[in-house]
């Protein structure tokens, strides 16, 4: 709730005075508080949930220009204004909310453009590695079955090709009958027993 005060019969230097006191012994009530933000430097919005406004006017001001005009000045604020201008808090919460949305986006940028800029590239072709990739070579369960960690996912799967066409052309050359030796001279017989002319 808002607190009014309306000083009458009084000089404008003991109303200064007094307002001076007010503010001072006052403060941990009427004063806004910094939000307890990620980004103290970006947000300088205030937080005004716990704080309670003061308001202060002369009866003569409000009987000269009536209580709808610029004539209430708040604790904490420079200046006169209308008592809808000095209630409301430009600098609260939906300042709060902009500048935290403005603080994370400029930072989930930032970090975006950091890990770019740390994300490997294949000493073979030179393409920077794949999330997946990059994931795989520093995973520790994943890194033991990621071969040769300098290289990107394609030229990991041409390795793996690679190796598996040795090995299985390996396994067919094990596999297969020996073949004849071609030793023997041409229309020669092959046992003991050949056909003399």
């Amino acid at each position: 709730m808002p607190l009014a005060f309306v000083f009458a019969d009084t000089t404008t230097a003991k109303v200064t005075n007094t307002v001076a006191v007010l503010e001072e012994a006052g403060r941990r009530y009427w004063a806004p508080r910094r939000y307890d933000t990620l980004y103290p430097k970006a947000v300088t919005a205030r937080d005004y949930r716990q704080a309670v406004p003061v308001v202060v006017t002369t009866l003569e001001q409000l009987q000269e220009h009536s209580a709808g005009a610029a004539v209430w000045r708040r604790l904490g604020r420079d200046g006169e204004q209308t008592l809808t201008d000095v209630l409301d808090n430009p600098d609260g919460h939906a300042l709060y909310l902009a500048q935290e949305a403005r603080a994370d986006a400029e930072d989930k940028q930032r970090r975006a453009a950091q890990r770019e800029a740390e994300r490997p590239v294949c000493k073979r072709c030179g393409r920077k590695f794949t999330d997946e990739r990059w994931e795989e070579i520093t995973v520790h369960w994943t890194a033991v079955r990621t071969g040769d960690k300098s290289v990107c996912g394609p030229c990991r799967a041409d390795d793996v090709a690679r190796e598996e066409a040795a090995a299985e052309a390996a396994r067919l050359q094990a596999a297969a009958p020996p073949e004849p030796e071609d030793d023997q001279e041409p229309g020669r017989g092959r046992g003991w027993f050949r056909r003399r002319p």
